[in-house]
């Protein structure tokens, strides 16, 4: 492939100016834009705040609550990259941390198995085709990483052996978490381009 140059002298640094201003990524410098910095703030607060929505939606288990957090990270993993996806499911469920450290544990873990993936497939095919692929790997990887999450924590807080959580996999975990990501999916199908273009502008 022929490499295409960049003439010597003041078109140079016009070029590199105003690429920069209007960049919400990491500048030559390698430091962040204050553009990318509100975004992860944006994104961040997003998911701390729909975090603490917590909706009953398994009628086998009311017990069970879903919350749109991980639409969050799924829609910053899609439109900034892995990243992004990353930080934003780390630092989204800080507040939890105190009032449940276990519980909180186990949430970052499943994002990040569903953000992470998701966003690393549509980064190499930004297509719709590559988004639902995306959605249903992430889903996959965040289906495991609960039921095994669940097999290891619950029973720390929760009063219950591992032969109790194991035997409420197929009844409840596994039914629970593919309509939680399901929801999850759908949703960032629908909204995530809208909001992708949004942030651009």
């Amino acid at each position: 492939m022929k490499e295409t140059r960049i003439p010597m002298g003041g078109s140079s640094s016009s070029v590199s100016s105003s690429a920069t201003s209007h960049s919400t990524g990491v500048g030559g410098s390698g430091r962040w834009s204050t553009g990318r910095i509100a975004v992860y703030a944006l994104f961040v607060a997003l998911t701390m705040v729909t975090s603490f929505i917590e909706l009953p939606i398994f009628p086998a288990a009311p017990w069970l609550k879903y919350d749109p957090s991980g639409i969050v990270c799924l829609v910053a993993g899609f439109a900034f990259g892995p990243s992004t996806a990353a930080i934003v499911s780390v630092l989204g469920f800080t507040p939890h941390l105190f009032a449940d450290p276990w519980g909180t544990l186990m949430a970052i873990g499943v994002s990040l198995a569903l953000s992470v993936p998701a966003a690393l497939v549509y980064r190499r095919w930004r297509s719709r085709r590559g988004a639902v692929s995306g959605i249903l790997l992430g889903a996959a990887v965040a289906l495991a990483v609960a039921v095994l999450g669940n097999l290891a924590i619950t029973p720390i807080y929760a009063h219950m052996t591992v032969a109790q959580v194991a035997a409420m996999i197929v009844p409840v975990l596994l039914p629970f978490n593919l309509l939680k990501f399901a929801i999850h999916g759908v949703v960032t199908f629908l909204v995530y381009k809208p909001v992708s273009t949004l942030l651009n502008r």
